[in-house]
């Protein structure tokens, strides 16, 4: 079955020529054969085709790569944000409340949910997610947390050192030794990634580097948390050990902006969090031209971040980062599968996956300029058509 979407407005295509990282096409046109992307080009030329899908003067877009989320969870902590937003600051801590109710939930309770936050987030244009366990902290809890996220992705990471559970609050080298044993060996079979919370309130740095080198050593490769609650050595840990991507880096130094730069590890910013704790967004205008490579995610979670969606992340990001409508849409197609090693998602060409999506706007530039409208017409994932 081939399928032809044609006479499309504006074609991002995230192909870079020249100066212009979207590679824009106009008049464009893009035919899908199976789950993959067969051809693209001018809709003039455009081959024939089992289906013809008429863009109607509309953009296209690759289908958002969110390369941050924890979507395996219960309860809820709308108290919290209320308390938040009455001028209470927001601390790791709050992550305990909802290992609890985590905890007492069944596994059909969690995978009713984590489909649910799919279904959001596939309506809004996500078509690749990273799903992160980290709300379990027992062997058990945290081998079924990511052994439900592996029923809908491949992009799994297991975040056994996301905060000391209560039960041991005043031994957290014992916690580590467990995270990084008999958890680790529990999780690590369906895990691609490792990641810690190096931060205050959560994990050291020395303690940091025994999990992700314990990670490392069982053939996953790491992410980290960094930089959320203020400056820290998370970010250049994360450098030295080849991290595929440091996420938050809300409080960055010179340095860690200089190692960043550097290096091949994508910084992964969360707007979605400034946005929900009231603390000061990121530069992203002195990340870019500094030569860091960035990515936007939703960080969907109960405690500092509850959105799914993409169009949202980028109209903060545009308004209150500093980031151009370009570099906003790039950063959470492209740049998300930089931040998880793909090159098949967040371009349109032709051998990637058919995961695109029609707007209802003639450019890519109104997911900034009519934030909260729903402006997601059309979702192909893997080449199937939905909504």
């Amino acid at each position: 079955m081939s399928t032809l979407i044609t006479n499309i407005a504006e074609l991002t295509t995230n192909v870079p020529t020249g100066d212009d990282i979207t590679g824009t096409l106009t008049d464009a046109a893009v035919l899908i054969e199976g789950e993959r992307i067969a051809w693209v080009g001018p809709a003039a030329d455009a081959p024939e085709a089992d289906e013809v899908v008429d863009a109607a003067g509309r953009a296209v877009i690759p289908g958002f790569v969110d390369s941050h989320s924890h979507l395996v969870f219960g309860g809820d902590r709308a108290v919290e944000f209320e308390a938040r937003m009455a001028g209470q600051k927001y601390a790791a801590g709050g992550i305990r409340s909802t290992v609890a109710a985590t905890r007492a939930a069944t596994d059909d309770e969690l995978r009713a949910r984590l489909r649910g936050f799919l279904d959001e987030m596939l309506a809004q244009g996500t078509t690749t997610v990273e799903i992160k366990s980290g709300y379990g902290l027992s062997v058990a809890d945290e081998e079924r947390l990511v052994r439900l996220a592996a029923e809908v992705t491949p992009e799994v990471t297991f975040l056994g050192a996301h905060v000391v559970p209560a039960e041991y609050a005043d031994r957290p080298d014992e916690y580590v030794d467990l995270v990084v044993g008999p958890m680790l060996d529990a999780c690590a079979p369906h895990s691609k990634w490792i990641d810690v919370f190096c931060e205050t309130g959560a994990f050291t740095v020395p303690q940091s580097r025994r999990v992700l080198e314990a990670g490392i050593a069982r053939g996953l490769v790491p992410r980290v948390h960094a930089s959320q609650l203020g400056p820290g050595e998370g970010v250049r840990l994360a450098v030295e050990l080849g991290a595929a991507s440091i996420d938050h880096g809300t409080y960055l130094t010179d340095a860690d902006i200089d190692a960043l730069a550097g290096s091949d590890t994508v910084l992964t910013l969360l707007p979605g969090v400034e946005f929900s704790t009231r603390q000061p967004y990121p530069n992203a205008r002195r990340l870019i031209d500094a030569g860091v490579t960035v990515a936007l995610a939703c960080d969907t979670n109960p405690g500092s971040s509850f959105t799914s969606s993409m169009p949202f992340c980028i109209a903060v990001a545009v308004r209150d980062m500093g980031m151009t409508p370009d570099e906003a849409v790039w950063a959470a197609t492209a740049g998300g599968a930089k931040a998880l090693r793909r090159d098949d998602v967040g371009v349109i060409a032709a051998g990637a996956k058919a995961d695109l999506v029609l707007l209802a706007a003639p450019t890519r530039i109104h997911l900034a300029y009519r934030p909260g409208v729903p402006l997601v017409r059309t979702v192909w994932k893997d080449g199937t058509a939905i909504g």
